[in-house]
């Protein structure tokens, strides 16, 4: 899975944010998808996207509350 360190993000622009939540959002909707027919050999895959999608998103707000 792409693991996103903070520092990554510092340095993205934000419409690369942007467009890597959405894609992060949809990689954890087809996880929760498969693992709901056939169940994931690792389900901590899950946990970890959805933690960058939560990454993703606190960094977002936070440069929306700094404009």
């Amino acid at each position: 899975s792409s693991d996103v360190c903070s520092s990554d993000l510092k340095e993205m622009s934000t419409a690369d944010l942007q467009e890597k939540l959405a894609e992060t959002k949809a990689q954890l909707a087809e996880q929760r998808l498969n693992h709901a027919v056939t169940p994931l050999e690792n389900p901590m895959e899950i946990r970890k996207t959805r933690r960058t999608v939560a990454r993703l998103a606190t960094e977002l707000t936070k440069r929306e509350l700094q404009k």
